[in-house]
């Protein structure tokens, strides 16, 4: 079983910064894909980053905003997120795309979510 817990999230205010960490755990052969989403109430279901090998993608609203870190070696992906706004207010999920043996298939395995609200 793989699991991902997610920690990090919370109440801030305009222009402030927060880190979310996601801590990847249990049975893998390679970690292909390591990346964060978020679900905003009335809004779409997003990917806000991800990392595949040492190519990075990020969302055109968080460009030069958030940044991630992505560790396969120590299995954690974290995301950075500065000068956030009330549009970045949502459910932070991480997400992982892993080989669990040699030449099984690949699936993709989700944490929890952690809420974070961004507010004066």
């Amino acid at each position: 079983q793989v699991q991902l817990v997610e920690s990090g999230g919370g109440l801030v205010q305009p222009g402030e910064s927060l880190r979310l960490s996601c801590i990847v755990s249990g049975e893998i052969f390679r970690i292909n894909f390591m990346g964060w989403y978020r679900q905003a109430p009335g809004k779409q279901f997003e990917m806000v980053a991800g990392a595949m090998g040492e190519t990075m993608m990020y969302a055109e609203s968080v460009k030069g905003r958030f940044t991630i870190a992505a560790d396969v070696a120590k299995r954690t992906v974290d995301l950075q997120m500065d000068n956030l706004n009330p549009d970045d207010t949502a459910l932070y999920s991480c997400k992982v795309a892993v080989h669990r043996t040699s030449n099984g298939n690949q699936y993709d395995y989700w944490g929890q979510g952690t809420q974070v609200t961004v507010s004066s």
